[in-house]
């Protein structure tokens, strides 16, 4: 990708700065799989505290963290309730069928703006020959809702549904540090809500790769067997955590610099009427239902003028801020699409 490109497809293109990459040179490490990389303790260790779970396990992908912490809490021929939009049953390509033998069924997408009541009226007990609900699954921020927090007041509700009906919690915590960040909620605060969460270290917080299973002693115990079953069993990937320790430690609280600049954004081709929603974090969601350009064409008219967006759909674009597009990439971004929109 040519450098004189402003790619805000995503925030997984973000490259490891000099400081991460000195880290990761210098990073101490061993044989995972034996359990013996000092430097992935360590990552597993901080990452627990931080939400005040007793463990945690690195994964090589959000994806994988996520289809593990879904085969801990729901078994096979059981059920999963996330929304229509959720990236467990969207873009992660069947695996929980796939891999955990997993049914799902979801609510109407709505983004992070989710109705307690309604999930409990879906709740399916034993019994009936129906397919019982194990666990529900949510977002946090919401990625297809134009990474919209979920409040903490809602969570605290869902909880209490899970608990009434006695099944399990997941978050899919991928880019839980923006909400943290937006909102000012503790990560422990957040912690205590789920049985299971997945945390990414590699949207936003700028590490090459790397995400993590959050739980219970005993559920990471398992977690690691299905992590080998899975082909994730890894060697000395002390070299890939202390990229993700390195981020935790510096890469958190900038966030809320992303978070400004999708603001200005949003403020600037506010006018043109194809925001989908307020951008609250660092996603500014494109609807352009309304608008002569379809999502396809927007992208190539910006790709043309050297900004990368995403297209999501026939009508729906994303633009995504990060910590490798500076304060004169955004300017140069909204000029970009300034001219293609008013064109």
């Amino acid at each position: 990708m040519a450098d004189s490109l402003i790619d805000l497809r995503s925030d997984t293109v973000t490259r490891p700065t000099p400081g991460m990459r000195e880290a990761m040179a210098t990073a101490e490490v061993g044989d995972d799989v034996y359990g013996e990389d000092p430097t992935v303790i360590a990552l597993e260790a901080e990452v627990a505290a931080l939400f005040g779970h007793e463990a945690a396990l690195f994964a090589p992908s959000g994806s994988m963290a996520n289809q593990i912490a879904l085969q801990l809490v729901v078994p096979p021929a059981n059920e999963l309730l996330c929304d229509a939009d959720a990236h467990v049953v969207t873009y992660e390509i069947g695996a929980a069928a796939a891999y955990g033998g997993i049914s799902s069924r979801t609510w109407p997408a709505v983004g992070a703006d989710i109705d307690p009541d309604l999930i409990a009226a879906m709740i399916r007990p034993d019994g009936y020959f129906a397919v019982p609900t194990r666990a529900i699954a949510v977002e946090q921020t919401h990625n297809r809702g134009g990474g919209g927090v979920i409040p903490l007041a809602t969570l605290r509700e869902l909880r209490r549904v899970a608990d009434d009906a006695q099944v399990a919690l997941h978050c899919d915590g991928a880019r839980i540090w923006h909400a943290h960040v937006a909102d000012g909620v503790p990560l422990i605060e957040y912690g205590r809500l789920f049985d299971t969460m997945s945390v990414c270290l590699s949207k936003g917080l700028g590490a090459p790769v790397g995400s993590l299973v959050v739980g219970s002693a005993e559920k990471i115990e398992r977690a690691r067997l299905i992590r080998k079953r899975m082909g994730g069993g890894m060697r000395q990937v002390g070299i890939l955590a202390a990229a993700g320790r390195y981020a935790l430690a510096h890469h958190v609280e900038r966030l809320a610099e992303d978070h400004a600049k999708a603001a200005r954004l949003a403020e600037a081709i506010a006018p043109f009427g194809v925001l989908a929603t307020t951008a609250r974090t660092n996603i500014v969601p494109l609807d352009l239902s309304k608008s002569p350009l379809d999502a396809h064409a927007l992208a190539a008219a910006a790709r043309e003028a050297g900004l990368l967006i995403s297209v999501l759909g026939p009508r729906t674009a994303r633009l995504v801020t990060h910590m490798d597009v500076d304060d004169a990439g955004i300017d140069r971004a909204i000029e970009v699409l300034t001219q293609v929109l008013r064109a």
